[in-house]
């Protein structure tokens, strides 16, 4: 199969790199310095089970794609709309477009713009990009996808190539359950650019990433969607799970990229407005991120 990564960062470079050990054609699309990188000596994938360099081709411009049989989009919330419609002509009638995203509302933004089958992902993996080229594993990478005519087919050929991946009814909640992970822990670590494990050690945090969660339940039960009732518990348990790892944004912000706070916390502030439900631990975590990129302060760190 025929395969396109768009947005080869660390999440797309290693299911990319999963789909290229089990001998698929995979393109990844991505910044110069990892085009680079990846075209004069593969992509260097590092993991538990292994580490070396993956022959492999990669494409600064959308415009240089042979047309693909299942994209993985891989981009930043904020570059979707843009993205989408630079991808359009390159897409066959029947391309899988698969959403490997934060946030709960790239799907729907993908399906205005693209007449081709888009298919809802919850993505749980730590990994993360040391280098040029270099995208390093630490931990999970299993894969929930949403119902759709191929997805019973999509979900064994990423199952065979070493990604769990399962099927479910409600994409929707499984996507806000996630969210609802990321505006508990992702704005705290980013602004004090420290993994979770020692982020739960601070006096305090636990008392605002359960205000941040139960804002967010409020919100989503008035969004109609129904989560399970020990989510709270859940969220808390995660730092035990996932110790030695950093937030995505935090990565962003230690890499002077743009977040996409705007459309995590950001999104529960927006749709709180909207239903007239307060959300101030949620803004307040929007706000101190918006306060570091501003300053620059975690660069280079």
């Amino acid at each position: 199969m025929r395969i396109a990564v768009v947005g080869a960062g660390a999440v797309g470079c290693y299911y990319g790199a999963m789909l290229l050990r089990a001998g698929h054609d995979v393109t990844l699309v991505g910044r110069p310095a990892h085009v680079e990188a990846i075209n004069a000596r593969g992509l260097h994938f590092e993991s538990a089970s292994f580490t070396g360099f993956i022959p492999a081709k990669a494409v600064a411009e959308i415009a240089a794609l042979t047309p693909p049989d299942l994209v993985l989009f891989a981009v930043k919330s904020g570059d979707t709309d843009d993205t989408a419609r630079s991808l359009k002509p390159m897409l066959k009638p029947d391309t899988i477009v698969l959403s490997l995203q934060n946030g709960v509302d790239n799907p729907e933004r993908l399906r205005k713009i693209l007449s081709q089958p888009v298919i809802a992902a919850a993505v749980y993996v730590a990994t993360e990009m040391p280098g040029p080229g270099h995208v390093k594993h630490n931990g999970r990478g299993e894969l929930i996808i949403g119902m759709a005519r191929q997805s019973a087919a999509l979900a064994k050929l990423l199952s065979d190539a070493g990604v769990p991946t399962a099927m479910a009814d409600d994409i929707d909640a499984v996507q806000w359950s996630k969210l609802i992970n990321n505006c508990a822990y992702n704005a705290l670590s980013a602004v004090a650019g420290i993994a979770y494990g020692e982020m739960f050690k601070v006096e305090g945090v636990p008392a605002v990433v359960t205000n941040a969660v139960e804002e967010c339940l409020a919100v989503a039960r008035a969004c109609g969607v129904t989560l399970p009732v020990d989510l709270l518990d859940k969220t808390l348990g995660l730092a035990a799970t996932m110790p030695h790892q950093q937030s995505s944004t935090s990565q962003d912000l230690g890499r002077g990229k743009p977040s996409e706070i705007d459309f995590l916390n950001g999104f529960i502030v927006r749709k709180g407005i909207e239903h007239r439900i307060p959300t101030p631990t949620n803004h307040a975590l929007q706000v101190m991120v918006k306060l570091v990129e501003r300053s620059g302060s975690r660069q280079g760190r």
